[in-house]
């Protein structure tokens, strides 16, 4: 059974969410809170398996609550937030980089017994996330000495031995695309605020998230970015220095103009915005000039595509297992040979600084 801490100040979101998560058979819940400080203490005295964690409450907040488990006894936390509130969204987005492996939109009240979309996600994603190895969080805060850093494997091509690479120092790269799905976020924003401002190529990005969390998204990641992170809109030029991400519930693809289309076209994989959509259109107007990177997250979204990126003679790489809060669509690039690097986030920053010397 997977061991669940609800938080939630809302006596009645409180209900639902322990309704949604007891109806699987392979959660139980074994405690609530109201506030952030009863969950502190909750996790240190039960050790839960995942905490589905509110933002907004009274004394202690989702933030602080999430920095001091996360700095303490650290679990997977599962951010459960009402999207559209600007302060909430912005809290979120901090318990994210304080260790949150997840955001997802607080499920609507349809009657008991009912499901829905976002009722299905939260129980996939707390059964998703109970098996995840979080580790300690170490902030200003705490006065402990760190644990020793331990390296991680040397990043390994994974070409096949009758298939030359050329050096990314060779490669004209004139468009670098993105997906990622749950764990993605801290990895972006590693990438992201390691690139300088030379950048020389325009960045597109999907990132799997709950509707109503993109904006949030987009000036959380412009917090520490050098480039400039931004919605994609319809018909604009990419050009280097920006990053564009895109809207919730449009597919985004690009010309060989380099110029930006979105459509409502059907979801892909079950998803909108899809990688695979944006990585099919990369690699028919980009081909060779282009690099594909696919990271953490479930399903395969994205890893067919980036094998025909590499068909066409781009650079692609997929996030390592070690570093991945989920090793899904990254191991579905490897096992259909799509990746030619399979990296954690330090070595892919080294592949991007390689294309700006």
């Amino acid at each position: 059974m997977i061991k669940v801490l609800v938080v939630e100040d809302s006596p009645v979101a409180l209900e639902l969410l322990k309704h949604i998560l007891s109806s699987d058979p392979e959660i139980t819940v074994v405690g609530t809170a109201t506030n952030g400080l009863e969950a502190v203490e909750f996790v240190q005295r039960e050790r839960p398996d995942v905490v589905t964690m509110d933002i907004i409450m009274p004394k202690m907040d989702g933030f602080e609550a999430t920095r001091q488990i996360m700095g303490t006894c650290p679990v997977p936390i599962v951010i459960v937030s009402a999207s559209l509130v600007r302060e909430e969204v912005e809290k979120t987005w901090r318990a994210v980089e304080a260790g949150a492996v997840a955001v997802l939109e607080k499920p609507r009240y349809v009657g008991l017994g009912r499901t829905t979309e976002e009722g299905e996600r939260l129980v996939q994603t707390v059964k998703l996330m109970s098996q995840v190895k979080v580790v300690r969080r170490w902030n200003k805060a705490s006065s402990a000495v760190p644990a020793p850093k331990t390296s991680l494997p040397s990043p390994r091509p994974i070409a096949k031995p009758d298939r030359q690479i050329v050096p990314v120092s060779e490669q004209k790269i004139k468009l670098v695309a993105i997906g990622a799905s749950t764990g993605g976020p801290p990895v972006l924003q590693q990438i992201f605020s390691s690139l300088p401002l030379s950048f020389p190529a325009p960045i597109l990005l999907v990132q799997h998230i709950s509707p109503g969390f993109t904006h949030g998204f987009v000036d959380w990641l412009n917090r520490t970015a050098t480039l400039q992170a931004r919605l994609a809109d319809d018909g604009e030029r990419i050009i280097p220095g920006n990053i564009y991400v895109a809207p919730d519930g449009h597919q985004m693809k690009v010309d060989a103009g380099g110029r930006i289309i979105l459509t409502t076209e059907e979801a892909e994989n079950g998803i909108r915005p899809s990688i695979s959509y944006l990585f099919r259109s990369v690699a028919h107007a980009f081909g060779a000039k282009s690099m594909g990177i696919l990271l953490t997250g479930m399903g395969r979204d994205g890893a067919d595509e980036l094998k025909t990126m590499r068909d066409k003679g781009a650079l692609t790489i997929a996030q390592d297992k070690e570093s991945s809060i989920v090793y899904g669509m990254p191991m579905e690039a490897v096992r259909l040979g799509a990746a030619q690097y399979s990296l954690p986030p330090d070595k892919i920053i080294d592949m991007l600084m390689k294309i700006s010397s």
